[in-house]
């Protein structure tokens, strides 16, 4: 189903070349959702920018078209506001109509890409022989989400994970396990990630102290790039290692991922920086190989260079990132490639697609999009530590979720002298503790820091994860008290939509596809957050000023709809974000 706003786009476009002509063919009709209820449902301003072109008041252009619109079946009478504002007020019997349409549909009506083109989400990537902290909360959380968006508009999305699994780090650690804990490079689970990550710590001291280990193990970097099987194979032990300790993380946030680490483009690298040296676009500045960029400058106003190979032969980010590029066009297919990062790579990533495009890596056909964002922060305004000032684990800031959640359960239980048991306790923690660490996060707007605080977010009032859940519970609370099963209702049934509080929440359950279409666009997921959030409040509205279970045919079965759709935009809505609801809580 086309939504209510391409169609008055459309509306105002034709409108537009029959009052003014072909020539007006491509203008933007500037229709867009009132913030202000009282000026209607819709607004369009472009009768004020045509007032210097056309050379007429913009009141009379916005006057002449409205006498061309054919709108009759949606909207009310189009007026004309202050300058030149037309403001549309939709009919309530063209939106219970509509209601009517969707009802039996799963998608709720919203439309596919016609052209399910291939879109690369880069996101997550967390080191090797690290453990997953509070810094790779977002990346994953904002990653899935917005392959998720994707998923549902019906592109084909591959959901990358690009770890840090190669390097000079690997040399240091294997050198120094050899030395102090052989076993961890010849068996499977010898160590536990927590081991492995201490033990890295004191690899680290010894790489930065002893000039000995320090060529020892650069020594095995060089075996490990060369393939000797022993090197290989205990790389390959910490690897897997250190994939299943994540993949705990990702089993627990429900997050899909296909893991290709940078090691995957090593045999590649060459290839690149012969790549664009055969382009002119070389120089070797201080015994490393750079390509100097354009608008990128250091505080003495000289240009910063992107460097691909270092002075002593070796590979960085930026090739990887070069051979990725090529990789995913080439092999891929890609034409959208998006990076989930923090805000702190922004440049690295402008001077990487600006190389990539200047060698032809990166054609004009695709896009690559860094998604930047803020960082997570303590209570203090500082990023967010334990108190020994160590970073926050991943698994244990998530644990802490569960327990708090299932803590207020347990009171809230108690004081409402309910009985419930261990199981349902367990379940409804585990999904409102993720479910709120979740939400917090997107309903954010990406680019900006935040305040990780576990007692708003746990919140059953305000713009929360338990909020939007106890609103879809509220239905489910409906359907049960009067025995109705929500699938079996009679979808020829007539929406009557009387009541203001009804119908403001009806037109906003349709609103769901533009606000999906628009994310599509601006990659910020905050957008379906404030959605949800102002949709169970007008449905809690809707819930306490009109009887439901006890209202007169047809009415009573009209409401029942309404009940039901609201609470599968926010089962859909939430999905979207990686978040399951709850029948019960």
């Amino acid at each position: 189903m086309t939504s209510i706003l391409e169609q008055l786009k459309d509306s105002v476009s034709n409108a537009l070349v029959a009052a003014f002509g072909a020539e007006m063919a491509d203008k933007d009709p500037l229709v867009a959702p009132t913030n202000n209820p009282k000026f209607g449902d819709y607004q369009s301003n472009l009768a004020l920018s045509l007032a210097k072109p056309l050379k007429q008041n913009p009141r009379a252009i916005a006057q002449s078209i409205i006498d061309n619109l054919e709108i009759d079946d949606m909207c009310e009478t189009p007026t004309i506001a202050g300058p030149g504002f037309i403001n549309f007020m939709l009919k309530s019997d063209y939106v219970g109509s509509l209601l009517q349409k969707i009802q039996p549909d799963e998608r709720l009506g919203i439309e596919r890409v016609e052209s399910a083109d291939k879109v690369i989400v880069d996101f997550s990537s967390p080191n090797i022989a690290k453990e997953m902290h509070v810094g790779h909360l977002r990346s994953t959380i904002i990653g899935d989400a917005i392959a998720r968006i994707l998923e549902f508009r019906g592109y084909d999305v591959l959901r990358l994970n690009h770890v840090g699994d190669w390097g000079t780090q690997f040399g240091m650690l294997i050198a120094y396990l050899r030395e102090a804990y052989p076993e961890a490079l010849t068996t499977a689970d010898a160590l536990d990630i927590g081991d492995l990550v201490s033990l890295y710590k004191k690899a680290k001291v010894r790489f930065d102290e002893d000039e000995e280990f320090k060529q020892t193990a650069r020594e095995e970097v060089v075996k490990l790039q060369a393939g000797a099987e022993d090197s290989r194979r205990a790389w390959k032990l910490l690897c897997d290692q250190s994939r299943r300790e994540f993949q705990v993380i990702y089993d627990l946030l429900d997050i899909k991922l296909e893991e290709r680490g940078e090691s995957f483009y090593n045999p590649f690298l060459a290839d690149i920086v012969s790549e664009l040296d055969e382009k002119g676009l070389l120089e070797k500045s201080e015994g490393a190989m750079c390509v100097f960029l354009d608008s990128f400058t250091n505080k003495e106003g000289d240009p910063l260079p992107l460097i691909v190979q270092k002075t002593d032969g070796g590979f960085n980010y930026a090739t990887t990132d070069l051979a990725a590029i090529k990789y995913r066009i080439k092999e891929d297919k890609a034409t959208r490639i998006i990076y989930v990062t923090d805000s702190g790579q922004a440049n690295h990533f402008a001077g990487v697609f600006q190389v990539a495009k200047k060698a032809g890596i990166l054609p004009e056909s695709v896009e690559t999009v860094h998604v930047p964002f803020g960082l997570v922060l303590g209570k203090d305004g500082k990023r967010l530590k334990t108190r020994s000032g160590v970073t926050v684990k991943l698994k244990d800031l998530l644990d802490e979720a569960i327990n708090r959640a299932k803590n207020d359960l347990e009171t809230r239980l108690k004081d409402e002298e309910r009985k419930e048991t261990p199981e349902f306790i367990d379940r409804v923690a585990q999904v409102v503790g993720l479910s709120a660490v979740k939400y917090a996060d997107l309903s954010h707007n990406r680019t900006s820091d935040y305040t990780f605080d576990y007692d708003k977010m746990l919140d059953l009032k305000g713009n929360t994860a338990p909020y939007l859940l106890y609103a879809y519970v509220r239905p489910q609370g409906i359907s049960r008290k009067g025995n109705i099963d929500f699938s079996k209702l009679d979808n020829k049934t007539n929406i009557v939509l009387a009541e203001k509080e009804e119908l403001a929440l009806a037109k906003h359950i349709l609103q769901l596809e533009e606000i999906i279409k628009e994310v599509e666009s601006t990659l910020l997921p905050n957008r379906i957050c404030l959605y949800l959030f102002e949709l169970s409040q007008k449905f809690n509205q809707f819930f306490e000023e009109c009887n439901v279970l006890n209202a007169e045919e047809p009415q009573k079965t009209s409401r029942l709809i309404l009940a039901d759709l609201t609470a599968r935009t926010i089962k859909l809505g939430l999905s979207l974000l990686g978040i399951e609801v709850l029948e019960r809580m």
